[in-house]
């Protein structure tokens, strides 16, 4: 039986591409088929990463099956995954999140989570040897994967081991990271085709603080005005999306790239606590400037506090 092999819902450049870097190598490398999928349509960025490798992008499901075998990567969390993704043959989990309970498992499985920025770096580890022999499409997708969670290295995430492996891919492909970089954010910057409850939902991720219940959104951009023009619009449909995914708040935070700094759109009297509790701001209108602000897995989530 096919083995598929997926990240997490709303799918930015890594859970696009480290489902088809290691469906490529268990393909090659171990016994039977495995196959990549995706839980939703990828963001602007990954479309055209999936492009500039000659990819197709992969086919969409909605849920797995009883038994079916899956090795889930970039994430552990099962409020980002299939709703019967405990009752589907869990092969393996490799992620570099924290720890969140609730996935079961009818045996014992592999499980790799390791603190790197990017789940294609640690994929290309767990590789070894084998990762020279991955075709230059395989290389090319790691490399651009790695590139977008590390901003570029300008993420706190940024480890020494993102760091080599992405110039070792750089030379051996020929790209000159700087260059390709501000391709890929450029492709991520043009939202222009999404509607404002697409944005709330392109990079975000639910999560309980101090018993509330959130969807945490990051939009990273090179051009934060494209997106804070519209910000009327977003916080008027933060309501209707949050009641949608069952949450009680979005937070959308618009990650300047080249600025380093994050501004979070603050609609209500819960948002203007959170920040104030949460980043030391002082917040005076219905946006705050975080300065150094980029990641949400470092420097987000952990400082989410509601008072």
């Amino acid at each position: 039986m096919t083995t598929l092999v997926f990240g997490h819902k709303s799918p930015d450049t890594d859970s696009t591409a480290s489902p088809l870097i290691w469906a490529w190598f268990l393909s090659h490398h171990e016994p039977g088929a495995a196959e990549a999928r995706l839980l939703g349509t990828p963001n602007t960025e990954a479309q055209f990463v999936l492009k500039r490798w000659g990819f197709e992008e992969p086919a969409h499901i909605l849920d797995v099956e009883d038994g079916q075998p899956v090795v889930i990567v970039d994430t552990n969390n099962p409020a980002e995954l299939p709703a019967n993704i405990n009752r589907a043959d869990v092969r393996a989990i490799i992620d570099h999140h924290k720890l969140v309970p609730g996935i079961e498992t009818k045996t014992p499985i592999e499980v790799t989570i390791r603190p790197v920025a990017c789940t294609a770096t640690l994929l290309w580890q767990l590789m070894g040897g084998h990762a020279g022999h991955a075709p230059d499409a395989i290389k090319g997708l790691a490399l651009s994967a790695i590139l977008s969670d590390t901003l570029e290295f300008r993420s706190p995430t940024t480890t020494r081991i993102d760091r080599q492996i992405a110039e070792h891919l750089a030379g051996e492909l020929g790209v000159d990271i700087p260059s390709y970089a501000a391709e890929m954010f450029a492709a991520k910057s043009d939202v222009s085709a999404y509607s404002e409850a697409e944005l709330l939902r392109m990079d975000s991720k639910e999560y309980n603080v101090d018993g509330v219940e959130f969807r945490v959104s990051v939009l990273e951009t090179v051009s934060p005005q494209q997106i804070l023009a519209r910000k009327d619009a977003l916080v008027a449909e933060m309501p209707k999306v949050a009641a949608e995914d069952g949450a009680q708040q979005v937070l959308l935070f618009v990650i300047d790239i080249l600025r380093e700094e994050a501004t979070l759109l603050v609609p209500n009297e819960l948002t203007k606590k959170v920040a104030e509790a949460s980043f030391g701001a002082t917040v005076t209108g219905d946006t705050v400037v975080l300065p150094g602000i980029l990641s949400r897995k470092k420097q987000i989530i952990p400082a989410l506090k509601v008072a």
